[in-house]
């Protein structure tokens, strides 16, 4: 039976070579890139079954290669290996056809099972993931009845904060306003939007696309 094909893309060499190593053993590593754009240039050519990228890469991110790739490549595999841990990037990964998300730092002990299980149809998140997270993700958010979707800007920008982990402080600080201003929005939104859970909070913001590429980490 024939190795899987796969390419790899990360912006550093290292990575590149550290991950040549550990799965050349059971797959064909058949090209890697160290960029968006080179990215988009070799996986057509290369008939690749699995593709592995960072969503952090210089000239394209991640996220809009992979759109292009499921047009160009539709039957590789996207696994996406980064740093980034926030529900907005985890939804997006999979909104653009993800397979599999692996936080760098386990990626020595994950990889090869995100491979097997995109090989096979199956999902895979890394678990060092919070469970609410996870869940943010597995879960399409609901209107509960009776309750309302609509949020004030203020209200919007709060909870765009909550959903990226900041605390109460920070959120204070970030807004230049008082804790107890930041308290009285948080109240504010769980009783207009009838829930409460850090997850439930998560799901309405990614469903609302409250939450924007370009408010997170490049």
């Amino acid at each position: 039976m024939s190795k899987a094909r796969l390419v790899i893309a990360d912006d550093h060499s290292i990575v590149l070579e550290a991950y040549r190593q550990l799965l050349e053993p059971e797959y064909a590593v058949v090209g890697t890139a160290s960029n968006g754009q080179e990215l988009l240039a070799i996986a057509p050519t290369l008939n690749p079954d699995v593709i592995l990228l960072d969503i952090s890469m210089p000239t394209l991110n991640g996220l809009d290669v992979a759109r292009q790739l499921k047009a160009a490549v539709p039957h590789a595999k996207l696994i996406f290996v980064t740093m980034m841990s926030e529900p907005f990037y985890i939804s997006q990964a999979f909104a653009m056809g993800a397979s599999a998300y692996v936080l760098k730092q386990s990626a020595s002990t994950e990889l090869l099972s995100a491979l097997t299980a995109a090989l096979k149809n199956q999902r895979y998140v890394s678990p060092q993931l919070s469970l609410e997270v996870q869940d943010a993700i597995e879960t399409p958010w609901v209107k509960p009845e009776g309750f309302s979707s609509k949020l004030t800007p203020r209200q919007q920008e709060v909870l765009q904060l909550l959903t990226r982990g900041l605390s109460t402080k920070e959120i204070a600080d970030s807004m230049q306003v008082s804790t107890k201003a930041v308290e009285f929005h948080k109240g504010n939104i769980t009783r207009r939007l009838g829930i409460r859970t850090t997850a439930e909070l998560t799901r309405f913001a990614l469903s609302q696309g409250l939450t924007k590429l370009d408010e997170h980490h490049p």
